[in-house]
């Protein structure tokens, strides 16, 4: 098994963790703000995808999964929802509200297929080059995609620890 190999294994988790709870999501449980938090489990798997697919349009150079696959359309969450939810306030977040789980399953795996699809045109020595020289020490296309998918499956596991919540006892 390839650096390659190993990435696409990483980049596929997210979707297979979504997997697990995707029988659970509903409209209600989605748009939920446990403790009065101001990100829902709507918006976790919503900035999982987003996040991982501005930064994955930029690496690749092709269209935004959003976008070129009509989920901009299909999730209708305005121009809040064309972000990724990085400095949202509190309305901003609490504005992400879908009443489609599935268009956020599909909307992840869509993303998930991309980054694999962009994995596939890599070759090892791809991985070490410098993408950012914003960062001390610089960013390599490598790090800056386990870096994607750590963010995402990070947000992910924040919505399977709250889907484990009494959801009965939350607003």
């Amino acid at each position: 098994m390839n650096a390659i190999d190993i990435l696409i294994d990483l980049a596929d988790r997210p979707r297979q963790s979504v997997a697990h709870i995707a029988e659970r999501l509903t409209p209600e449980v989605l748009n939920l703000h446990p403790l009065g938090h101001d990100n829902s489990i709507a918006w976790l798997l919503w900035h999982a995808a987003r996040e991982a697919d501005v930064q994955l349009s930029m690496l690749s150079g092709e269209e935004e999964v959003w976008t070129a696959q009509g989920f901009r359309d299909r999730l209708d969450l305005g121009e809040v929802g064309d972000g990724v939810g990085y400095g949202h306030a509190p309305e901003q977040a609490r504005s992400i509200r879908v009443e489609d789980p599935a268009a956020l399953v599909e909307l992840l795996g869509a993303v998930t297929d991309a980054m694999i699809a962009y994995l596939r045109t890599l070759a090892e020595d791809d991985l070490g080059e410098i993408i950012d020289e914003a960062w001390d020490p610089p960013v390599t296309r490598g790090q800056r995609l386990v870096s994607i998918v750590d963010d995402a499956a990070q947000h992910i596991g924040q919505a399977a620890y709250v889907l484990g919540m009494d959801l009965d006892a939350q607003e």
